[in-house]
């Protein structure tokens, strides 16, 4: 069918995006790099919202068209985008903090819990052949927690994996509000990402603007506690025969010494933002997959559990390219699992 075409597009396109993002927050502020995400997406769309505004009926491109809204329209797409940005910021948070090659997988089990919420909320009911593939997945994901305790990632102490969790199952609950506004709703693909993307800029500011004034405060406090140091460092009395050389080594021995013992290197070097080739491709990545996932979304024929199933293949797309691009370890292991995942993803999509 092409609703599930277009949900396996949607996850090679994930897959990459699930790249640049890892690439985006390794050793990066990962409230700048969400808020440099928010700010790209709403510069594609925030034109198009305007040209649309003059040209009305008369605007070319009718799959970007948007519906007209109400308020309380409004409130249901800002609903959505405080639920993402909720889920975004706890992926990436443990994005940067967990293998590619472990985050993935986790984010990957996304489809047994949307299918739990399905079951409780909307009324379906698996068939036994995908209760099967469920048991599948879960097995899956278990193997996976002991791969992960071989690379000091014990799954259930590390708050990373917890956020990776958290976020995964807020994500389910996405899928689900999505079915609702896509079908139920019967708002355009067009018009649920235009408005959620525009509000994820002011549901990602306050992230941001909190890092920006602890980094004001930050530094503001090691300033001083350098020049405090360099001034104690100026008094001390130093033996006659040591040379200038030497005594420029001590003071920026002492220096470091003190500045480690306070954590401020170890807290400055990954808090810092740098503005990567990675994060100008977040957002087009992530708005093409969107787009392509509503699409198949809007279908009336299309089904919440099948289309989130497929779409976290993109795991597959993440595997291949933490091995080549981030030489990741225990690649045949994770292997196995993820090949695991798709096997059970196969038979929740044949046993409908």
């Amino acid at each position: 069918m092409e609703w599930m075409l277009m949900a396996l597009v949607s996850a090679g396109l994930l897959g990459v995006y699930d790249l640049a993002k890892k690439l985006a927050a390794r050793e990066n502020a990962v409230p700048m790099v969400l808020f440099a995400s928010a700010c790209i997406a709403t510069t594609i769309w925030g034109p198009l919202l305007i040209a649309q505004q003059f040209a009305g009926d008369a605007f070319p491109i009718e799959f970007l068209k948007v519906q007209p809204l109400t308020w309380t329209d409004h409130g249901k797409l800002l609903a959505k985008s405080v639920l993402v940005g909720a889920s975004w910021t706890l992926a990436l948070f443990a994005l940067k903090h967990l293998p590619l090659s472990i985050a993935a997988p986790i984010r990957s089990t996304s489809p047994v819990w949307t299918i739990a919420i399905a079951i409780g909320v909307l009324g379906e009911r698996p068939a036994m052949m995908q209760w099967a593939g469920i048991a599948i997945v879960i097995a899956s994901f278990w193997l996976f927690s002991t791969i992960g305790k071989s690379e000091g990632i014990a799954f259930t102490t590390n708050r990373w994996v917890g956020c990776m969790l958290l976020a995964t199952l807020l994500g389910s609950f996405s899928s689900i509000y999505d079915k609702y506004l896509l079908q139920g709703g019967g708002y355009s693909p067009a018009t649920v990402q235009a408005w959620f993307t525009i509000y994820m800029l002011p549901v990602m500011t306050p992230l941001a603007l909190h890092w920006w004034f602890n980094q004001r405060r930050l530094a503001g406090h090691d300033e001083s506690a350098t020049r405090a140091t360099q001034a104690e460092t100026a008094t001390m009395p130093l033996p006659e025969d040591l040379s200038t050389k030497e005594t420029a080594n001590r003071t920026t021995e002492r220096l470091s010494a003190i500045e480690t013992a306070k954590g401020t290197i170890a807290g400055s070097s990954t808090s810092k933002f740098e503005f990567r080739t990675a994060v100008w491709c977040i957002s087009p990545l992530l708005l093409a997959a969107d787009m392509v996932y509503f699409t198949a979304m809007a279908n009336p024929d299309a089904m919440v559990s099948v289309i989130s199933t497929l779409r976290r293949c993109s795991v597959v797309v993440a595997l291949v390219l933490g091995a080549s691009r981030l030489g990741e370890v225990n690649l045949q292991r994770k292997a196995f699992c993820v090949a695991g995942i798709l096997f059970g993803a196969a038979m929740i999509l044949l046993g409908k």
